[in-house]
């Protein structure tokens, strides 16, 4: 973090009052990824694992691997064996019983990756293996490395026991679209992220446990002022969207799992404390994983059809105050799933969140890079993060405007959820 040392023990003070507690004394950060660390090595090996072509599927995480799921997981087994060596903060759901006076945590942290690498993606160990065997072959051999191997292993083998028939593996018939006015229409019969809805959460009682109210209802006014906005600002040919607004739309039209697993790499690097690294990691990408859950399960919930149905149809919504255009196309590519909540918009509801409990304060700036558009971002504040995700699916022509406040909302109901509940200090 560049913030000074003063600043860095006051800080300290107010997390150890709590984190999630912002007080008088919090002062605003600024994550930079200039400190490489043994936790975003091992995210990086595991984000190359997670996201390599499938060869072979000997495991429900080969046959279908989650880009939010598999790496929470992982980073689950790290911070599980980083505090049981070195204390702070209390585990998430695994106490070892392998002794941890005297451990290596460079040793626990490797072989817990490693652990739940080799359980999920054994058909992948060309990518993990030699990672882990430079990584221990660093170590000096002697009482500390094999305590924290045998510590690290125990936690990683909790953790996929943990994670286990996860649902991931349900079978998915081909999906029937809606036919009547406001239902979603499907672009082919295998719309995506429709298994996320069967997944075990980590945290949370159940993925409809923050289930946002109804969209409004199509004959509303709350609905026309929404199809007005995404039809004047998110067409191909808008008159008023701005050249800054399309960049902005394009900037997140990066496919999520790489998008996602790199710039979380970047605040795995925000630090060179690997407790912190570990803590950090763990609560973004379980915050992140039952966010996308939870929304993904609204989103089959309510099945609402997006602009481009919406606008073409609109002669059929029942409401007085829209106007079909057969013409109208979105400026972007729309993603092959229900509207509401908007799904960009749940997962910057809870990046921000979790930012803020992890910190002590909502005052975060942090940086985003894009491959679309070869470029990065940088954003003072949560709230500027949550400001341009909304702004972007809209002027794209992907969401309606009460689509992403539903899911910003969500999103941030979930890792409040989450730091609550875990995390915490000693």
């Amino acid at each position: 973090m560049s913030i000074p040392a003063a600043a860095r023990r006051l800080l300290s003070a107010a997390l150890l009052l709590g984190f999630g507690a912002v007080g008088a004394v919090a002062q605003p950060v600024t994550l930079a990824a200039n400190h490489p660390n043994l936790v975003s090595l091992w995210h990086d090996v595991a984000t190359r694992t997670v996201l390599a072509p499938a060869t072979e599927s000997r495991t429900p995480e080969e046959a279908r691997p989650s880009f939010a799921h598999d790496p929470a997981t992982l980073h689950l087994a790290i911070y599980d064996a980083v505090v049981a060596i070195e204390g702070r903060y209390r585990p998430f759901a695994v106490r070892p019983t392998a002794p941890a006076a005297g451990a290596s945590t460079d040793a626990a942290v490797s072989a817990a990756a490693h652990g739940v690498l080799r359980a999920l993606f054994p058909g992948r160990a060309a990518i993990w293996q030699p990672a882990y065997d430079q990584r221990l072959a660093a170590i000096p051999d002697g009482s500390a490395k094999t305590l924290g191997v045998a510590l690290g292993s125990e936690v990683a083998a909790g953790i996929v026991r943990l994670r286990a028939n996860d649902g991931r593996n349900m079978a998915l018939q081909p999906y029937v679209s809606g036919t009547a006015p406001g239902a979603f229409r499907s672009a082919s019969p295998n719309p995506i992220f429709r298994h996320f809805p069967a997944m075990r959460p980590f945290a949370l009682n159940s993925l409809d446990q923050f289930r946002p109210a109804a969209p409004p209802a199509l004959n509303s006014a709350a609905y026309a002022a929404a199809f007005e906005e995404v039809r004047a600002l998110g067409g191909t040919a808008s008159s008023l969207r701005t050249a800054e607004q399309l960049e902005v739309a394009r900037f997140h039209t990066e496919p999520p799992p790489p998008f996602v697993s790199r710039n979380f790499g970047r605040l795995a690097a925000s630090t060179p404390d690997v407790v912190d690294a570990a803590r950090i990691m763990a609560m973004l990408y379980v915050s992140f994983a039952d966010a996308i859950g939870a929304c993904f399960e609204a989103k089959y919930h309510y099945a609402t059809w997006r602009p481009f149905s919406a606008i073409a149809m609109a002669d059929d919504d029942g409401n007085d105050a829209t106007r079909a255009d057969a013409a109208w196309m979105p400026a972007l590519p729309t993603p092959n799933h229900p509207e509401y909540p908007a799904a960009h918009s749940c997962t910057s509801g809870a990046l921000g969140e979790a930012l803020r409990h992890i910190h002590g304060t909502p005052d975060v700036t942090f940086s985003l890079d894009s491959a679309v558009t070869r470029t990065t971002r940088t954003y003072v504040g949560a709230e500027a993060f949550n400001q341009e995700n909304r702004i972007a699916r809209i002027a794209g022509g992907m969401h309606f405007g009460f689509a992403t406040v539903a899911g910003e909302e969500l999103g941030k109901r979930v890792a409040e959820w989450v730091a609550t509940r875990h995390f915490q200090r000693q």
